[in-house]
């Protein structure tokens, strides 16, 4: 079982890891032993995953969203099979916790009166400075 926070823990049925052969470091090794893992979380049928925060998880993973409602995890970091699966599930509890974080609601606001006349002032100031490079009469 996998705890996000007091009220959402994901259950072991939820999660599937597969393992695939590594790129990178590791010599010999890496032609040998799957040590990269692929964490799958089945998060569109998750019950322990209110829709709010589902929808809010599926705008976070990106790409990672497959059309199955499936959340991806590929962690090949390191050479060994038990600390990449570690990271795997460290990356998904950590992007959860960032989805139940309900975004805070933006408050539109209007420009001060203050702002506004600085704006202009520093507008008619900046024509001024771009008149002054005009071509110069040679009558004056």
């Amino acid at each position: 079982m996998l705890r996000i926070n007091e009220q959402i823990a994901i259950e072991d049925w939820e999660l599937t890891e597969q393992f695939v052969r590594s790129s990178g470091p590791g010599g010999q090794n890496v032609n040998k032993v799957a040590t990269a893992v692929e964490l799958r979380f089945e998060a569109e049928r998750s019950p322990n995953l209110p829709n709010p925060v589902k929808r809010r998880l599926k705008r976070l993973a990106g790409r990672r969203w497959t059309d199955a409602g499936t959340l991806i995890i590929q962690c090949d970091e390191t050479r060994s099979q038990a600390r990449n699966r570690e990271i795997a599930r460290d990356r998904l509890s950590e992007l959860i916790a960032k989805a139940v974080v309900k975004p805070k609601k933006r408050i539109p606001t209007r420009p001060t009166l203050g702002s506004k006349k600085r704006r202009l002032k520093a507008k008619k100031v900046r024509g001024e400075v771009k008149s002054l490079r005009g071509k110069v009469d040679p009558d004056t």
